[in-house]
């Protein structure tokens, strides 16, 4: 990790001790965290039930070493600070209904609306955790969606132009005759427009 964006490890390359250690230290002596209400049961778990408000967002987040967590945070809140509700590891919609579970159900059920990915686990999951709750697609994941079925169409499309095309230049050499492909008004052949027109669609 990069010392100019860790504090601890700054302070360990300093004193000269080796930035783990002073983690360690850190973790088990100044940090609280034997103290930690929430020590037992962290790497499955968190909740903050003080942090939950009426608009919620659900997303999985992949960490390294292939490790998935479930986020739930608050849309409400401004920055980082009192954004995050709950994390749990994985994304079993069981495992994420148990742990919502936990905040009392007069508070779940001030839950007004649910920002959220396509995936059923997490729209079974909010559904029995916040049963008052609208859920809402997330807009970048619906984009995705019609960004997929618009390649999807070019593609074929650009396949039948090549294939006109071919069997153009067949009867074209069949004649005797030159094949003389149909330029668009912007110096493109249809084929070589549609190869070019991913990112403008």
């Amino acid at each position: 990790m990069d010392a100019r964006l860790d504090p601890i490890s700054t302070i360990a390359y300093y004193y000269r001790v080796k930035a783990k250690s002073a983690r360690k230290c850190y973790k088990q002596k100044k940090g609280g965290y034997k103290d930690w209400n929430q020590a037992a049961h962290c790497e499955e778990y968190l909740v903050f039930t003080e942090n939950l408000t009426p608009h919620l967002a659900i997303d999985e987040v992949n960490f390294t070493q292939g490790e998935l967590y479930t986020f739930v945070s608050s849309r409400d809140q401004e920055g980082r600070a009192q954004k995050l509700v709950a994390m749990i590891r994985g994304t079993r919609s069981e495992d994420i209904i148990n742990v919502l579970n936990r905040i009392a159900l007069s508070k779940r059920l001030e839950v007004v609306e649910v920002s959220l990915d396509m995936a059923s686990n997490m729209r079974k999951a909010c559904e029995m955790a916040f049963p008052n709750a609208t859920l809402v697609i997330d807009r970048s994941h619906v984009v995705r969606l019609v960004m997929d079925a618009m390649q999807h169409a070019r593609i074929d499309q650009r396949w039948k132009e090549i294939d006109k095309e071919n069997e153009a230049i067949q009867q074209a050499r069949s004649k005797g005759a030159q094949y003389k492909p149909l330029i668009l008004s912007n110096g493109d052949t249809p084929k070589q427009l549609l190869a070019r027109s991913q990112y403008l669609l």
